[in-house]
């Protein structure tokens, strides 16, 4: 039976050989509705449960419209700027603004000037906009300035796409992309108004988390990794010994030793906030497995390629980052990204450390008497903002891997 379905799927690509256009896309519509026949109406057992999986698709659709529809989404909207920055001050919300407007014409210069994925980053990111920008309950204020991110999109693809002496530029400007907006939230030491980390939370709280934890571990992960490979015992077995200390224990513990012990070790006051010691916790916890996904890389490449690197003359230093370091990070891409997701939706355990997160936030709304049971309302939204950004995640992982799988062919 196996031979048989072979046999004429072989027999379907021979006739797309030596065909013209236009009946080559003919035989390519007969392709894709012999392969949906073959995989979904092949004997009674399959079209019986083909029949069953559309049925349930549909029912699952109508109650999924229905409670769209027919509930009341208040409870979202009259907390959405909660959700989305926390008790972060009105007056200073500009920043915000700036950060936002800074991120977007990256995006869109990104876009012009490499093409690729950051055409979906910038569709991703100017859909978001567009939606909050037109929805009723959005302020005037709010629309106009999610507009203005959607022209700085328009405005960067096209200087990018006509500029390609720009690319140096912007990878320097996306360096000093998080340190600049992170400083201009948090306020600059005596230049502008310090705003206290205990006023972040939903949204904001989450993306600032995330992305201190994903910029920090990243660099930490790789000197372990390279480590635990080293030929000098006192830095190897450090290493090692770090690396399953930390797997060994659950982010949550490490969450509480950063919040309890930091403390303690630096003798009391020590100036630093709860949120800064959540973000080292997530940075050492994740390091710890970004250093053995980077030392299965290392380990999956051939004894040849450190051989070429020796006959080329090349030091230690110059094998290990020039040479052997950019095959292995490419070829462990999928597990990083598989990391990185994991680290932005495990933000929302700094809820049991007292910091509102973004579904924190959602949580101590839904407990509000006022809006008892209408907690399914909250969740839907706060899912579906996490899965917008991870699946974003996910494309551009996907987008790299078949981008660098082409330039080494």
């Amino acid at each position: 039976m196996y031979s048989d379905n072979v046999q004429q799927e072989e027999k379907v690509n021979n006739q797309l050989k030596g065909r013209d256009s236009t009946s080559l896309q003919d035989n390519k519509k007969a392709k894709i509705s012999w392969i949906i026949k073959k995989n979904l109406f092949d004997g009674w057992k399959n079209v019986l449960l083909t029949i069953l999986t559309i049925i349930f698709s549909i029912f699952v659709l109508y109650q999924v419209t229905a409670f769209v529809i027919t509930n009341s989404w208040d409870v979202v909207y009259v907390h959405l700027r909660l959700l989305m920055i926390g008790q972060y001050p009105l007056e200073e919300i500009w920043r915000l603004w700036f950060g936002l407007y800074y991120a977007s014409l990256m995006i869109g210069l990104t876009w012009g000037l490499w093409k690729g994925a950051g055409k979906a980053v910038a569709f991703t990111f100017g859909s978001v906009y567009f939606i909050f920008a037109v929805i009723p309950w959005t302020t005037v204020n709010t629309s106009i300035n999610l507009a203005g991110c959607i022209m700085l999109i328009a405005v960067g693809y096209f200087f990018g796409n006509k500029l390609e002496r720009l690319k140096i530029p912007v990878i320097i400007l996306w360096i000093l992309f998080l340190p600049l907006t992170l400083g201009l939230i948090t306020g600059f030491g005596g230049i502008i108004t310090p705003v206290l980390s205990r006023y972040w939370g939903g949204w904001l709280l989450t993306v600032i988390l995330a992305s201190i934890s994903i910029v920090g571990c990243f660099p930490l992960g790789i000197l372990l990794a390279l480590g635990r490979r080293s030929t000098l015992p006192a830095v190897k077995y450090f290493c090692i010994a770090y690396i399953e200390l930390i797997r060994g224990m659950p982010l949550i513990m490490v969450l509480f030793i950063g919040q309890m012990l930091i403390p303690l070790f630096l003798g009391g006051e020590t100036g630093i906030d709860n949120v800064t010691r959540a973000m080292i916790a997530y940075t050492f916890f994740a390091a710890a497995y970004l250093a053995e996904d980077v030392r299965g890389g290392l380990q999956s490449l051939p004894v040849g390629q450190y051989e070429a690197a020796q006959a080329l003359g090349l030091n230690k230093f110059k094998t290990t980052f020039l040479i052997i370091l950019p095959q292995a990070l490419k070829a462990v891409i999928p597990a990083l990204v598989g990391l990185f997701i994991t680290i932005l939706k495990d933000t929302s355990l700094v809820a049991i450390i007292g910091l509102a997160d973004f579904l924190g936030t959602a949580r101590r709304i839904s407990n509000n008497p006022e809006y008892l049971g209408r907690y399914m309302e909250l969740y839907i939204f706060v899912a579906v903002f996490y899965f917008i950004f991870c699946y974003l995640m996910a494309y551009v992982s996907r987008y790299l891997e078949r981008k660098l799988s082409r330039s080494v062919n």
